[in-house]
């Protein structure tokens, strides 16, 4: 009997653990090869896990709910039908089903492991809105949108999908209802410098954004995986000898700016990262990080910006190669990336590739702050809110003008105070007096 077991993928390098949201295929299936056979939800994503052969699914070791570490096996696939009941009579306490669905966002691909537990996930492109799919008479959505439509009435027969092979999402169930659900607070330049990036910092914001799920009063609520990945990194944090420095900025200029570019599609986020991008390629030691080996240089510009999840905890998608990026362009990748990141669909490489990380708690009215550094990066920029101030000009004069404080939190064992000064004081002269350049 040729028996293949399907291991706990390891879907990032951070992972050592992994929840099986939803299983696709009951014991009994059969499965294709490249077919998604469960869903796994690692530290930050939800992928789907295919399988490597064709074959039936002989049995479940680990229902829905469960969380394994990283290589454990949590189910069977054999060759033929035939082989599944001496599949099943050689595992103890093997369930016969799984249920169906848990409460978890969307999944996107990645791939079931064959005895080497590490796969390669690919991205996979969003297809155009099809028709629901449906196996076995079930309709495939994502968990998310199941309860959504539950709590809303919405018949998912009726739901076009938009999800990968047609998987209905949450916000297709939003569509069809008309009925507006909440999203993480991820502003898009809807005020001044102070609304541009993500709502979240690497610090905590002030309060809960509205429609997270989130204790009530008197309750203990267990960290979900992405908190708990959240934890780590902040304690890991710890450990780091960080300095903090700041500046005022004059946003006027770059106030100006966007208001001729916002009818084109740009946000104010993408002007920022933009501006930091653009001042980073002048001062790679600011780029530069703490490894085993030394201080490493990265070649490339990569400005995360940390975005608040309605579930709980932070995500911080990437703008790759952002100093290179055409101001438009790079709009467009951000708007992608802030879709997918609320239902969990961006790959490891989409969030975790930074190496230097934006925050905005501008949002709120924060006059200042000062954010908790990502591991792996050498500095995160904290951006407070842009608001009317009166300053003395250099003539003595008295006038009214948009500033806002943005704080550097470096790590001291790559970056000096000079350099982070250095760094700010170039990024001011670019915001203040030339942030026209950003557009060309």
């Amino acid at each position: 009997m040729a028996t293949t077991d399907i291991f706990m993928p390891a879907l990032s390098s951070t992972m050592t653990e992994g929840k099986i949201v939803e299983w696709l295929k009951q014991p009994g299936d059969k499965v294709a090869r490249g077919e998604s056979v469960l869903v796994v939800e690692s530290d930050k994503a939800d992928m789907d896990v295919e399988s490597f052969q064709d074959g039936y699914l002989a049995a479940v070791l680990m229902p829905a709910g469960s969380t394994a570490p990283v290589g454990e096996t949590i189910g069977l696939i054999v060759e033929t039908e035939a082989e599944i009941a001496d599949a099943q009579a050689k595992v103890p306490s093997a369930p016969a089903a799984a249920p169906a669905s848990a409460p978890a966002p969307v999944p996107t691909p990645a791939a079931v492991q064959t005895p080497a537990p590490t796969p390669a996930p690919a991205p996979v492109a969003a297809p155009a809105p099809s028709a629901p799919v449906v196996n076995d008479g079930r309709i495939v959505a994502s968990p998310r949108a199941k309860k959504l439509a539950s709590q809303i009435g919405v018949d998912l027969a009726t739901v076009r999908g938009s999800g990968p092979h047609g998987r209905i999402q949450a916000e297709d169930v939003e569509q069809a209802s008309g009925q507006p659900i909440s999203v993480p607070r991820v502003a898009e330049g809807t005020a001044p410098a102070a609304s541009s990036a993500g709502a979240a910092a690497a610090a905590a914001a002030p309060s809960a954004p509205a429609g997270n799920s989130f204790g009530r009063p008197g309750e203990t609520v267990a960290f979900n995986t992405l908190q708990g990945a959240v934890n780590k990194n902040m304690e890991a944090s710890l450990a780091v000898p960080c300095f903090r420095v700041g500046y005022t900025i004059t946003t006027e200029k770059l106030d100006a700016l966007y208001k001729q570019v916002k009818p084109k599609g740009v946000t104010m986020t993408a002007l920022l990262a933009k501006a930091v991008a653009v001042t980073l390629a002048r001062h790679p030691q600011v780029n530069a990080a703490t490894t085993a080996a030394g201080m490493a240089y990265p070649a490339d510009v990569n400005v995360a910006v940390a975005v608040a999840m309605e579930d709980g905890g932070l995500i911080t998608p990437v703008l790759r190669n952002a100093d290179r990026t055409d101001l438009y362009e790079m709009s467009r990748q951000w708007g992608d990336l802030v879709k997918r990141s609320r239902s969990k669909q961006l790959q490891p490489e989409e969030y975790s590739t930074g190496t230097f990380t934006l925050s905005n708690l501008g949002m709120f009215g924060v006059d200042r702050f000062d954010a908790i550094l990502p591991p792996g990066t050498g500095a995160i920029l904290a951006v407070a809110a842009s608001r009317p101030t009166v300053v003395a000009n250099k003539d003595g004069s008295i006038a009214v003008k948009r500033q806002m404080q943005v704080n550097l939190t470096a790590d001291h064992r790559v970056i000096y105070g000079a350099d982070g000064a250095a760094f700010l004081k170039d990024l001011a002269d670019l915001i203040e007096n030339r942030p026209e350049s950003l557009a060309l």
